[in-house]
C-alpha cells in the first residue's frame, strides 16, 4: 500500500552543524540523498527533513530566502508518543544547540512544546491523548 510522504527542505546555514544538531536529536542521515550540498534527516518512515545549503536551496526558487531568526516562514509540527518524549525531544535539542521557542502547551489532552533549530526553524512536538483524538 502506497503511503505518501513528506520532505521539508529548509536551508541552513552551515550543513555539518545541522547534521550534528539532528543526530544528537536522535535521527540518522541517509548517505543516500546527502552531500556537499544537502543532507537527508530521516524523522519517520513517512517524514524527511531534506537541510539544503542556501545555495543550493536557492536554485529550487526564484523567492528571496527568509531569515528564520527573524522571520517566520513554517511551522513545523511533530507529534510524539508522550508527554515525556515531548520533553525528551524538547530537551535534546536546546542541549545540541537550539533555543526553546514559545510557551510550553498544556491542555490536559494535548501537551506540546517548541524549539528552534540552529537556523531558527521551529520545530514544535506536540502529545494528544488518543482517547481525546477518537472523540
Amino acid at each position: 500500500m502506497y503511503q505518501q510522504m513528506i520532505f521539508v527542505n529548509l536551508p541552513v546555514n552551515d550543513l555539518d552543524a545541522s547534521k550534528k544538531f539532528f543526530t544528537e536529536l536522535g535521527y540518522t542521515l541517509n548517505p543516500q540523498f546527502s552531500d556537499e550540498n544537502a543532507a537527508s534527516v530521516v524523522i519517520s518512515d513517512t517524514i524527511v527533513a531534506m537541510l539544503l545549503t542556501k545555495p543550493f536551496y536557492a536554485t529550487f526558487t526564484k523567492k528571496e530566502i527568509a531569515d528564520a531568526t527573524t522571520t517566520s516562514e513554517v511551522l513545523v509540527c511533530l507529534s510524539a508518543e508522550s508527554r515525556e518524549k515531548v520533553d525528551e525531544l524538547v530537551d535534546k535539542a536546546i542541549a545540541a544547540g537550539g533555543t526553546a521557542s514559545g510557551r510550553t502547551q498544556d491542555h490536559g489532552f494535548m501537551y506540546g512544546r517548541a524549539f528552534d533549530d540552529l537556523d531558527g526553524h521551529t520545530w514544535e512536538i506536540m502529545w494528544m491523548d488518543p482517547a481525546a483524538v477518537q472523540g
